[in-house]
């Protein structure tokens, strides 16, 4: 089994990655027997598709390499690196190109969604994005791949461009990877708005709990936390039509390891000014000793580079066999 997964760099973990994703990665990498492996990357190559300066776009990868380090990644047990460090991504990716079809690529919702009437003035980058996704997971011959509703679409366009190319060049080279739907996904939304995710990308600050905040930042975030003025009820079923309660309840569930039924029942016919100061507590408890460990890797540029040479080198191998072998296929003469 090898399972492979990547994220954007985008400097810093919000608990709605680290809930959403991350706690996943860790409990993969813990239960991984010999004969499996883990590749987690930072995806500094999609990043391209949004304008940031060279400093900090160099500054992100570090900041989300030792926030993941600091989650609980380990860097001896699973192969973390950059993407930009393994070149293979990018040339599997242009050789790619030649198999995936524009039809394809037009279906793609996310595509939509980001660009919306500006199609035109949209990134060459931004449209073939899923063909760098199939390259990424293709590359390494993934057989999992850990997926939220998002990206379900993007996973199984790896799979047709993997099929046809397997077809095309009478290969049976690539690996047609199968999606892991986590036992636990959390779903984390703004606490400013229970129907949009949490995100770094939202203008306020105070719609995500950072990595990096402070114990009193996130018991004022909670507080201040949008919630509606009726009780808890005695069961997660009654948090119908609530959303923001239903994220807060949410929250507290995942952290404690608990079912959503179970804290209602503890906090049923409470209000949320008793609810929110048990969440802010939990929030404080969880988070500091990651927020100690990634305040401590962060100022170490050389240690992180390290890390992430040392897992790219490790990419390298893997990726360059398969690499190779589709050069051949497709009768270039390396």
């Amino acid at each position: 089994m090898r399972v492979l997964s990547g994220i954007q760099p985008t400097g810093n973990l919000h608990l709605g990655n680290y809930l959403g994703a991350i706690r996943n990665w860790v409990r993969m990498q813990d239960e991984m027997d010999a004969a499996s492996q883990c590749f987690f990357f930072l995806a500094d190559m999609h990043s391209i598709t949004v304008h940031e300066a060279r400093e900090q776009r160099i500054r992100n990868v570090r900041d989300m390499a030792a926030a993941l380090v600091a989650a609980g990644i380990d860097p001896d047990r699973s192969v973390l690196f950059n993407q930009a460090r393994v070149p293979a991504h990018a040339e599997l990716c242009w050789l790619l190109n030649g198999t995936a079809r524009i039809g394809w690529l037009n279906r793609m919702t996310q595509f939509k969604d980001k660009v919306g009437k500006d199609r035109e003035g949209a990134s060459i980058g931004l449209f073939v994005y899923p063909v760098l996704q199939a390259a990424d997971i293709l590359a390494y011959n993934a057989t999992h791949v850990p997926v939220g509703e998002d990206q379900k679409q993007h996973l199984e366009l790896a799979r047709d461009i993997a099929t046809k190319f397997n077809t095309d060049f009478g290969v049976d080279l690539f690996t047609l990877p199968d999606p892991i739907i986590p036992k636990e996904s959390a779903r984390i939304m703004s606490l400013r708005d229970g129907t949009a995710k949490m995100s770094k990308s939202d203008p306020s600050d105070m719609s995500r709990i950072n990595l990096t905040d402070d114990d009193d930042a996130i018991m004022q975030k909670v507080k201040k936390a949008k919630t509606d003025p009726e009780p808890l009820p005695d069961s997660a079923e009654g948090l119908a039509g609530r959303a923001e309660a239903n994220n807060l309840i949410g929250i507290y569930a995942t952290l404690a390891g608990r079912s959503m039924d179970a804290v209602c029942a503890e906090f049923a016919g409470k209000g949320f000014g008793a609810f929110k100061p048990a969440l802010g507590e939990l929030l404080v408890e969880t988070l500091r000793p990651i927020r100690t460990r990634f305040m401590e890797l962060r100022t170490d540029d050389a240690a992180l580079d390290a890390i992430l040479e040392k897992g790219a080198a490790k990419a390298r191998a893997a990726a360059e066999p398969t690499l190779r072998a589709a050069y051949d296929a497709m009768g270039l003469m390396r």
